[in-house]
């Protein structure tokens, strides 16, 4: 089933290419959307496509990339809305 996942993302996650590792996972699993950098230091991470594929990026971004400290994770899930073409970092 298609899904659409919002992921708030705290530590240290920003300067360190955790936009980059999660783009590079998404386009892997298939899955589209947009990581942005956050003014408060967080990063947003909006994801569209099957629940199993978001599960498996989430667990990416709980891991991070070797530079980063991921510290905790909002997440929610909601309705697919199919409004991406591509995964994008901003």
């Amino acid at each position: 089933m298609l899904k659409r996942m919002r992921v708030i993302v705290y530590g240290t996650v920003q300067g360190v290419g955790f936009r980059h590792f999660v783009q590079i996972n998404a386009v892997r699993l298939g899955v589209k959307g947009y990581a942005k950098n956050l003014e408060d230091g967080t990063v947003e991470v909006i994801a569209e496509g099957y629940e199993e594929s978001l599960a498996k990026l989430l667990e990416k971004i709980k891991q991070g990339p070797p530079m980063s400290e991921v510290t905790r994770t909002e997440v929610e899930f909601t309705e697919y809305k199919g409004e991406f073409d591509s995964f994008d970092t901003y």
